[in-house]
């Protein structure tokens, strides 16, 4: 009977063995992320804050930039379009609207 409960138990050790195996090789994998760079860089909530500022200066920046050589280079493009009547007159509107001075308040 005793050789029937080690059968019996066998697959179970196994499963636990298993488990354990699944479980340690999960620790690594937590430690190793604990380790990691991004982790080690966003540990504190003021370094975190500190991250997003910037990142967000940065995209503010580089759209503020993009938009404007973008913007230029289409209103250049559109005034450099002379043989199409209705285009080149619509440019030359923008282009005088752009350059006359606000009035002063």
């Amino acid at each position: 009977m005793s050789e029937k409960d080690s059968d019996a138990t066998d697959p179970l050790t196994q499963r636990e063995e298993q488990l354990s195996l699944e479980v340690r090789a999960l620790r690594a994998e937590v430690e190793r992320m604990n380790n990691h760079r991004f982790i080690r860089l966003h540990d504190s909530l003021f370094k975190l804050g500190m991250f997003q500022l910037y990142r967000g200066l940065a995209f503010g920046l580089g759209s503020v930039l993009g938009a404007t050589i973008l913007v230029s280079w289409v209103i250049y493009m559109l005034g450099s379009i002379d043989f199409i009547p209705v285009l080149g007159d619509w440019a030359s509107q923008i282009i005088e609207e752009i350059q006359v001075a606000p009035p002063a308040q």
